[in-house]
């Protein structure tokens, strides 16, 4: 289980990005992040990994003290959290294969990894994974070859290969298209169940996140205004979210529920315009 506790991130200008979030994400569920541009989303989940360092709280994963680790200790934790970048993160001139295998680097030492010798094993693994994503005969290929969404997948095997407890998703869809875009969230919430993953997903596409994932928290400003089921999100809780809109005209009702959303369907086009 993921345990956040008054987890706070203040930067030297003074601005507050979290302001004392408690949050709890149970192994095997997936958490989607919503809320404005500026809200702390990607600061929260930088935070739990410490690519950002929070000014106060705590992060413990499983009972793991992740804000009080020393450099040895948070390189081991950091294995068991898996990143998915919006921007992929792939190092273009490396084959999908050697991208996925990265995923390992955290375990093997540095001569090993410096010469990209890597246990059989681990290979035997980032091919099974490469074909759980529909990769599996692009394993060869460069990084900058691929599509924006085999990119994706590439980066969500390079994740999974290093057998997380918990998957920290930054954005996976912004770059991409409607289609790709849900069959990414697919991927990504298929996989989580599978493998029993807890994840947090921070995500803009409000659609998106209520057709693919059961619970969703709402961020503004740094607090958390809304934790709940995906279909609890009314008109009332849109506004404390986002601010104020016509969100009942925005929110138009589908008897046929032929989205996915319990017979809800948000206006892209408006909600996108507010964030």
């Amino acid at each position: 289980m993921l345990r956040l506790e008054g987890l706070t991130k203040r930067y030297p200008t003074g601005d507050e990005a979290l302001k004392g979030v408690d949050l709890e994400v149970p192994k095997g569920q997936v958490l989607a992040l919503i809320g404005p541009s500026g809200a702390g989303k990607s600061t929260l989940i930088r935070c739990i990994n410490r690519l950002v360092e929070p000014t106060g709280g705590r992060a413990t994963l499983d009972g793991m003290n992740i804000t009080a680790l020393g450099v040895g200790g948070l390189r081991q934790a950091r294995r068991r959290m898996g990143m998915i970048f919006q921007e992929y993160a792939l190092v273009e001139r490396l084959t999908v294969m050697e991208n996925v295998l990265s995923g390992r680097l955290g375990y093997v030492g540095f001569w090993r990894s410096w010469f990209r010798k890597f246990p059989q094993s681990d290979v035997d693994e980032a091919f099974r994974l490469l074909d759980r994503v529909g990769l599996a005969e692009m394993c060869d290929k460069r990084a900058d070859e691929l599509s924006g969404g085999q990119r994706q997948r590439v980066g969500i095997a390079r994740a999974l290969i290093q057998d997380p407890a918990l998957l920290l998703v930054d954005e996976p869809t912004a770059s991409l298209d409607p289609k790709t875009s849900r069959q990414i969230m697919r991927l990504i919430c298929e996989l989580c169940e599978e493998r029993g993953l807890a994840a947090i997903i921070n995500i803009h596409d409000v659609l998106l996140a209520q057709m693919f994932v059961p619970r969703i928290v709402g961020l503004r400003l740094g607090e958390v205004v809304y934790d709940g089921p995906s279909d609890g999100l009314s008109p009332d809780v849109l506004t404390e979210i986002y601010g104020e809109e016509d969100w009942e005209a925005t929110i138009k009702k589908d008897p046929d529920g032929d989205d996915g959303v319990d017979g809800v369907e948000i206006d892209r086009e408006r909600l996108e315009g507010l964030i």
